[in-house]
C-alpha cells in the first residue's frame, strides 16, 4: 500500500532538490535561469524594458525574434499580443532607433496568405518556450510547431507540420526595396532586404540564403502584393517568396538560414561554416554551451529564485550588445561591410549601442569580465574613425542622430586605463581630440555647442538645446581625456586644458538652489527656472536628475553645496519630494515621466540613465548606509524576471548592468577613475572569473532581505574601511567579505578619507 505521507515527503524533497539545483548548489545552469521575455510587456507610452526575446549568441551579428507587430513597428514583440506574423531576423537595438537587415519567415497550412494581417496566427505563452539558445512556439491557426536555434550569423529552424495537402513557407523581404529568388532545384531561396532607419550607405543590403531539406511542389513570388506563380524572381518595393509542399502528420522540415551584409556568396559561406551539416540538436546544444560559458563567468549563490532569474536575465541582456558587424571571409580573415563608406574592410566592427547609456556601467563591466570582447570593440572603434572620420556616439549600424554627449571619451579611456589594448590608441586619441574641438555633421558627432563650451566654459541655454546636460557630460568627458592624456604622456599644456575644462560643471551650478541650472550666453542664469521641468536645458530629465552628473568630482560638488551634510540633505530631498513633473517643453507626458511617477520614489527616476548612479553618491558625503539602503530597495523593487520586469527602457544592457553590478556589491560611478563604489551585495556568495585565471569571491555573511547594511568589510582578510574597491585590487582576485547587519553602522565609511575618487580629493 502506498503511504500518502511518505509520497508527499518524497515529492517535497524532490522539489527542494530541483530548486537547490537551479540556484547553483549542485548543477549550475545559468542559461536555464534567463527569461528572454523579461521586459517585453511594453508599449510606446509605457516601458517595462522595451525589449524583445533575442534568440541569439552573445554579441551575435543576427538575432531572431517572434514578430507580433507589423513590419514597421519598433515594438516587434509585445507580451500582450495574441498573434505572431512571422519569425524575424532583427538587428534592432531599441524601438526608438529602429531596425535594419530584417526579413521574416512563416510556416502556414491551408489557404496561402501573404498579407501580414491575414497571415498572423494565434499563439499562447503556455505553448511558448524561450531561452537565449532556443525558442519554440505552437502556431494554433496552422497547427505548426516552430523551433529556432541560433549561431552568430545563421539560424536553424525546425518546423513540425500536420498532415496537409497545402503546407507553405513564406519569406517576407520587407518593403523599401527588396529581392527574392526561388531556386527549386537546390531547395533554396535567396534574396536581400534594404529596409533601414538610417545610418547606412546607399549600397546597403542584407543578403540572405534559406536552405530547406524538402523539395518544393509549388512556388510563388510577389512584387508589391501582386502574386505570380510563374516568376521565380521578384525585385521591387516589397518582394516576397512562398514555397509549398504536401506534408504528413508530424513531419519535420529543417530550414537553415544565414545572412551577410557583404554579399550573397558571403551569406552562403556563413551558412556553410556556422551550420553546415549539423543537426538541429547539435546547433542548439552548441548555442547552449556558449551561453553557459559566458554566463558562468559570474556565479551567484544564495538568493531567491526570482533574484537568480533576474540576475542572469540581466547578464544575458548585457552581452547581447554591442553586436558584431564583422564576418569571416573565405581566406579566414575578419572583414566587415562598412556602414560608413559602403566598402568591405578588414578588421572587427561592433555596432548597435549608444554610449550615452552604456558608458556608465556596461563598458566598465566588460573591462572586468569580458576584456577580450572589449579589446575587439576598441579595434572596431578605430576602424569606425578611419572609415568615417568620427568616433561613434550612437551607432546602428552607422552614425545615428540620437541622444547627446561625447562619451566615446569615457568608453575609450575606461578601456585603455584598465589595460585593454585593442585597436590603435594613437588613432583613437586623435579622434577624441577632434571631438573636443569640433562639431560633427550631425549633432551627435563631435560636441554640439563646443565653441561656446570651450570659450565660455558652458553651453548656453539660449543657444543650444540640452545645454546643461551637455555641459555636465563634456566636463566629465574632459576628465576622462585628462586621465588618458596623462597615461599617454601627452604635452602638459594639453593635459592642463582638459583638467581645467573638467571643472566646467561649476559654471552651471546655482549656489542659491544647490542645483544645476541653465545659463545664458551673457552669463546670467535663465529666468523662470523650475527644477521639476523636464527637457529644455536637460535631456529626458530635470535638474533633480542631472545635478548629480558630476561623476568625477563629488567632493567639488559638495563643497559648492556648502559641505557634506548639505549634499546629504539634497540627496534625501530626491526621495522626499513628490514625483511631480512639468512637461511644457515636451508638450506632453513622455513615458519616462510616467515611469518615474508610478515607482513612488519621489524624484528618483531609475528608469532612465542620468540618475542611476545617484544612490551611490551618499558614499561621498559620509552617509554610506543610506546608499546601502536605497540600493537594496532599488534591486528589490524595480527589477523582476517577468515581462514587466524593468522600470523603464533597458537600453542595450545599461539598466541591466546597474542591476548586475549592484548585486555584486559595488558600482562604476566614475568610469575612468579605477574605482568602484560600494553599495549593498544582494547574494550570499558571488564568484567572478577574472583575466589571467584569477577569481574573486564575494561573501556577504548573514545576508538576507532585512540585513541590507554593511557592518564591516575585508579584502583578503584586511579590514576595508574605504567606500570603494580599486580595479587593480579586484583583478588580483581573492576574497571580498561583507558582514551584513539589520542596523546601519553609523561609523564605518563616514570619514573624509573613506570617500571614493574625486578630482578635488
Amino acid at each position: 500500500m502506498i503511504n500518502p505521507l511518505r509520497s508527499t515527503v518524497v515529492l517535497l524533497v524532490s522539489l527542494l532538490g530541483s530548486v537547490f539545483s537551479a540556484v547553483g548548489q549542485s548543477d549550475f545552469k545559468p542559461e536555464e535561469l534567463v527569461n528572454p521575455l523579461m521586459g517585453t510587456d511594453s508599449k510606446m507610452t509605457f516601458s517595462n524594458g522595451n525589449t524583445y526575446p533575442a534568440i541569439a549568441l552573445p554579441w551575435g551579428m543576427n538575432f531572431w525574434t517572434p514578430q507580433t507587430n507589423t513590419n514597421a513597428n519598433g515594438w516587434q514583440y509585445q507580451y500582450t499580443a495574441e498573434k505572431i506574423r512571422g519569425f524575424k531576423q532583427t538587428h534592432q537595438p531599441s524601438p526608438w532607433i529602429g531596425d535594419y537587415g530584417q526579413f521574416s519567415i512563416l510556416p502556414m497550412t491551408g489557404k496561402m496568405q501573404i498579407n501580414e494581417e491575414k497571415r498572423a496566427s494565434t499563439f499562447s505563452h503556455k505553448a511558448e518556450v524561450a531561452h537565449p539558445y532556443y525558442y519554440s512556439v505552437y502556431l494554433s491557426d496552422y497547427n505548426v510547431l516552430t523551433e529556432i536555434a541560433p549561431t552568430e550569423r545563421s539560424a536553424y529552424f525546425q518546423f513540425t507540420f500536420p498532415r496537409s495537402d497545402s503546407s507553405y513557407l513564406l519569406v517576407d523581404a520587407y518593403d523599401r526595396g527588396s529581392y527574392v529568388k526561388i531556386i527549386p532545384e537546390q531547395n533554396k531561396i535567396v534574396g536581400y532586404s534594404t529596409r533601414n532607419r538610417g545610418g547606412v550607405p546607399a549600397n546597403f543590403k542584407n543578403y540572405f540564403v534559406i536552405q530547406l531539406d524538402k523539395s518544393f511542389q509549388w512556388t510563388f513570388t510577389t512584387k508589391d502584393s501582386i502574386v505570380s506563380a510563374f516568376d521565380k524572381e521578384a525585385t521591387g518595393f516589397h518582394a516576397q517568396a512562398v514555397i509549398g509542399f504536401k506534408t504528413v502528420g508530424g513531419e519535420k522540415i529543417n530550414v537553415r538560414v544565414a545572412s551577410s551584409f557583404i554579399s550573397l556568396e558571403q551569406a552562403e559561406l556563413n551558412l556553410k561554416t556556422e551550420i553546415g551539416t549539423q543537426s538541429f540538436l547539435e546547433v542548439k546544444q552548441k548555442a547552449k554551451a556558449i551561453w553557459h560559458k559566458e554566463l558562468s563567468k559570474v556565479k551567484v549563490e544564495g538568493g531567491t529564485m526570482d533574484q537568480l532569474k533576474t540576475f542572469y536575465s540581466c547578464l544575458y541582456r548585457m552581452i547581447l550588445f554591442p553586436r558584431k558587424l564583422h564576418e569571416i571571409n573565405a581566406e579566414n580573415q575578419v572583414v566587415h561591410y562598412s556602414p560608413f563608406n559602403g566598402n568591405v574592410e578588414k578588421g572587427f566592427m561592433y555596432t548597435d549601442t549608444g554610449f550615452w547609456d552604456t558608458f556608465r556601467a556596461l563598458f566598465p563591466f566588460l573591462s572586468i569580465v569580458y576584456p577580450e570582447t572589449d579589446a575587439q570593440i576598441m579595434e572596431g572603434l578605430t576602424n569606425t574613425y578611419k572609415e568615417s572620420g568620427w568616433l561613434p556616439e550612437w551607432a546602428s549600424p552607422g552614425h545615428k542622430k540620437s541622444m547627446i554627449g561625447s562619451n566615446s571619451a569615457s568608453v575609450i579611456a575606461e578601456a585603455y586605463l584598465k589595460g585593454i589594448r585593442g585597436g590603435d590608441i594613437a588613432v583613437l586619441y586623435e579622434g577624441l581630440l577632434k571631438n573636443s574641438e569640433n562639431e560633427g555633421p550631425i549633432n551627435t558627432l563631435g560636441r554640439n555647442g563646443v565653441k561656446s563650451y570651450n570659450t565660455l566654459g558652458y553651453v548656453p541655454v539660449d543657444e543650444t538645446g540640452g545645454s546643461v546636460a551637455k555641459t555636465l557630460e563634456y566636463a566629465y568627458d574632459d576628465f576622462c581625456l585628462a586621465q588618458l592624456a596623462k597615461s599617454l604622456k601627452r604635452p602638459q599644456e594639453e593635459i592642463e586644458r582638459f583638467v581645467k575644462r573638467s571643472q566646467n560643471y561649476r559654471n552651471v551650478f546655482d549656489p542659491n538652489l544647490n542645483l544645476m541650472r541653465g545659463k545664458k550666453k551673457d552669463g546670467t542664469f535663465q529666468r523662470d527656472f523650475n527644477p521639476f521641468a523636464w527637457g529644455n536645458e536637460f535631456v529626458e530629465g530635470n535638474s533633480w536628475h542631472y545635478s548629480w552628473s558630476v561623476f568625477h568630482d563629488f567632493r567639488g560638488l559638495y563643497q559648492l553645496m556648502g559641505g557634506r551634510k548639505k549634499m546629504e540633505i539634497m540627496l534625501d530631498s530626491v526621495f522626499t519630494l513628490p514625483p511631480i513633473v512639468e512637461y511644457s517643453y515636451y508638450k506632453r507626458i513622455i513615458h519616462e515621466m510616467t515611469e518615474m511617477q508610478v515607482m513612488n520614489m519621489g524624484q528618483y527616476a531609475h528608469g532612465n540613465q542620468p540618475i542611476q548612479h545617484m544612490l551611490y553618491v551618499y558614499n561621498y558625503c559620509g552617509a554610506p548606509w543610506k546608499a546601502q539602503s536605497h540600493v537594496r530597495e532599488a534591486l528589490d523593487k524595480l527589477y523582476k524576471p517577468t515581462p514587466d520586469g524593468y522600470c523603464g527602457d533597458e537600453d542595450n544592457g545599461q539598466t541591466s548592468a546597474w542591476y548586475v553590478f549592484s548585486a555584486l556589491g559595488f558600482y562604476s560611478v566614475c568610469p575612468g577613475s579605477q574605482e568602484y563604489v560600494i553599495g549593498s551585495p544582494l547574494f550570499e556568495k558571488v564568484s567572478l572569473q577574472l583575466p589571467r585565471g584569477n577569481r574573486l569571491v564575494i561573501n556577504a555573511v548573514g545576508n538576507n532581505e532585512q540585513r541590507v547594511y554593511i557592518h564591516s568589510a575585508a579584502l583578503n582578510g584586511k579590514n576595508l574601511t574605504k567606500n570603494f574597491i580599486t580595479h587593480s585590487d579586484l583583478l588580483k582576485g581573492g576574497t571580498l567579505t561583507f558582514k551584513m547587519s539589520e542596523q546601519p553602522n553609523l561609523k564605518r565609511g563616514t570619514e573624509v578619507e573613506a570617500e571614493p575618487f574625486s578630482v578635488s580629493k
